[in-house]
């Protein structure tokens, strides 16, 4: 298991290098190329610190300060020149970093949003939405330090821990050998400190995804809250989420607070045992081991206190950075998982097409003439058909479950001809909304056959098969925005006079024209502003100015007074007229003029027929109209 999360870490990190080189294949490695040389180029003043050194204890040998001092200028003069390229290219590199990191997390985000466009409903219907949000802020955010600061941060870290210890080697092996033997105590201590900060930081983030989910929950249900007075229950849940969150930051930064001074600490003691050990090796006159050769001076022992400063002080920046880095991955992943989520999956070649009629044949036009055509192609021998969309809508035993061990829908049969009007109704939970989803191919049936205009939906692509199809739901949803722009929703391309028609048809251009600036008014998000019935007439005016051949009104009326839904049913009457219909109420009085009304239970439909025809029955229908049965 250890080994997996490592993998997955791993994984996760060279997958984040890809994308970054791929969106910047030109600055990423300029970028790289001078972090090194920065790097390296601050690692070298050691070298001349020894030169320097050693001059100035030859000159005081031969009591001649003048024979070195030039060598010493000249030195000190390259030392100059190094500090000022090393600080030159670590403000092109933190200068280009910044660009590289926001335009990386702006492309990142247009990445996740566009293949959340592409995901199936049912990862929306099984993943809480403020978890969801959470990947497009948090995560960014801890991805964003990653990128920008803990990355370009371990790499400075890396190559001067490296660097350095080749300049060590190349001085002492007996001298690095007592530093590795300080930095392996730092690693141990980083690795069982660190280790427990990055498993609470894995936490953190999990549990900053949960409080952020609760809280859009409650300010969603804000007026159920009211209503019930939940607020002290909701005060309670919410403490909860948040006290688990509470002790995980807590323990987390509990854990990366107390490694710093540690390891800064370790790092003074490391710096007084070279002294120490330094000196001991002078006084008792040990032969020096090293690459130069040199034999041991005050020359080799103070550029490598030096050096050990820089040595242990990097292996401390390393240590501190593991927590961005840890966060950042997780944050990482989620993102990650999130893009990942295999997409809503469409094999249809049927296409819907403008058509016209020429000698009593259906031919493809490109303007619109009000007649619609399904294009279907056929490959056996490259032959294309066109039938025309009437909206003859029929299931042949369908089952469906939305998870494959419970079985939601048994054997459904039923058929819409074309300008029909077909009603469900049924407790909740007996399957009325589940057959329009079905319809709509928001989801997949397990068995039987959904045919329209006699063409299995499974061979039309989604978007033409949903284009055919307008839908008003029982829960409103408007955008931010006018109101001529929500009525446009429904037909991007619509003129302003259009919207307008479609908004009389609907009943609602008399609330509309009565708005501070009309068509034009601004509303908030899911039409705060608006009460729920002028609400939903506007989204009744959306599906009207789709002027789609068929409608699926869920509840569409649920939300409206008595007085508005006979304003909203003659709107409705109008729109229905010449179109398939499937009609969900529980007000039964808006479904008496359907042609065929199905009762369903249980996923199964248990009478069909007309309004009349189901009276003289008796049965469960009978039951709901008289009063025997009460489905509100």
């Amino acid at each position: 298991m250890h080994k997996n999360k490592k993998a997955k870490k791993s994984h996760t990190l060279l997958r984040l290098f890809k994308m970054l080189f791929r969106f910047y294949p030109v600055m990423m490695p300029l970028v790289v190329f001078l972090i090194i040389f920065s790097a390296v180029v601050s690692s070298a003043p050691s070298l001349f610190m020894q030169n320097i050194i050693s001059l100035v204890e030859s000159s005081w040998q031969a009591g001649d300060w003048g024979a070195v001092s030039g060598q010493i200028l000249s030195l000190v003069g390259v030392l100059v020149v190094f500090y000022v390229l090393s600080l030159a290219s670590a403000f092109a590199f933190t200068r280009m970093m910044a660009i590289i990191t926001q335009g990386f997390l702006k492309k990142l985000r247009v990445q996740m949003f566009g293949g959340m466009q592409k995901l199936p409903l049912r990862y929306f219907d099984t993943n809480n939405h403020g978890d969801i949000m959470s990947h497009y802020t948090n995560d960014i955010d801890t991805l964003r330090q990653l990128v920008s600061q803990s990355l370009p941060q371990l790499l400075i870290a890396g190559i001067t821990v490296l660097t350095v210890f080749c300049i060590m080697l190349y001085f002492s092996i007996w001298m690095t050998l007592v530093v590795i033997l300080g930095v392996i105590v730092m690693l141990l201590i980083t690795k069982k400190i660190g280790g427990g900060s990055a498993r609470f930081f894995i936490r953190q983030q999990k549990s900053l995804g949960e409080v952020e989910g609760y809280v859009e929950e409650i300010m969603n249900g804000q007026k159920v809250v009211k209503v019930f007075c939940h607020e002290e229950a909701s005060k309670a849940d919410f403490d909860r989420v948040n006290d688990e969150l509470f002790r995980n930051m807590e323990k987390a930064n509990k854990y990366a607070n107390t490694l710093g001074p540690i390891l800064n600490n370790i790092g003074n003691v490391l710096y007084v045992i070279v002294a120490l050990a330094g000196g001991l090796f002078l006084l008792s006159g040990t032969a020096n081991v090293s690459i130069s050769g040199l034999a041991f001076s005050i020359s080799i022992v103070v550029p490598f206190l030096n050096m050990t400063k820089q040595f242990a002080g990097n292996i401390g920046q390393v240590s501190q950075q593991i927590n961005p880095v840890v966060m950042g991955l997780a944050g990482a992943e989620r993102i990650f998982e999130l893009m990942d989520q295999e997409p809503e999956t469409d094999e249809g070649y049927v296409t819907l097409v403008n058509a016209r009629e020429e000698n009593g044949q259906i031919v493809e036009c490109s303007e619109h003439t009000g007649v619609w055509a399904w294009k279907h192609p056929h490959s056996a021998d490259g032959s294309v058909t066109y039938t025309r969309l009437r909206g003859d809508v029929r299931l042949n035993h369908v089952d469906f479950g939305y998870t494959p061990e419970k079985t939601v829908l048994h054997d459904i049969t039923l058929y819409a001809e074309a300008g029909q009007k077909v009603a469900f109704v049924g407790a909740t939970g007996a399957g009325k909304t589940t057959i329009t989803n079905l319809i709509n191919r928001f989801y997949d049936i397990a068995d039987g056959k959904i045919r329209y205009d006699g063409i299995n939906i499974n061979k039309i692509k989604k978007a033409d098969l949903r284009r055919s199809m307008g839908i008003v739901l029982q829960d409103s949803n408007l955008f931010s925005g006018t109101v001529m722009e929500n009525i446009r929703y429904g037909k991007l391309d619509a003129t302003d006079e259009e919207c307008i028609a479609a908004a009389k048809l609907a009943g609602a251009d008399d609330f509309i024209t009565r708005l501070p600036n009309g068509y034009d008014t601004q509303i908030a998000a899911n039409g705060s502003s608006l009460s729920q019935g002028q609400c939903q007439l506007l989204t009744i005016a959306r599906a009207a100015v789709a002027d789609p051949p068929v409608m699926i009104l869920d509840e569409a009326t649920s939300s409206i007074d008595t007085r508005t839904e006979a304003i909203v049913q003659r709107g409705m009457d109008a729109l229905m007229k010449g179109r398939t219909v499937f009609v969900i109420a529980h007000r039964l009085s808006t479904v008496k003029n359907s042609d065929v009304i199905m009762v369903l239970e249980n996923g199964r439909i248990i009478e069909r027929g007309s309004h009349e025809k189901l009276l003289e029955e008796k049965g469960k229908y009978y039951q709901l109209y008289t009063g025997a049965f009460e489905l509100e």
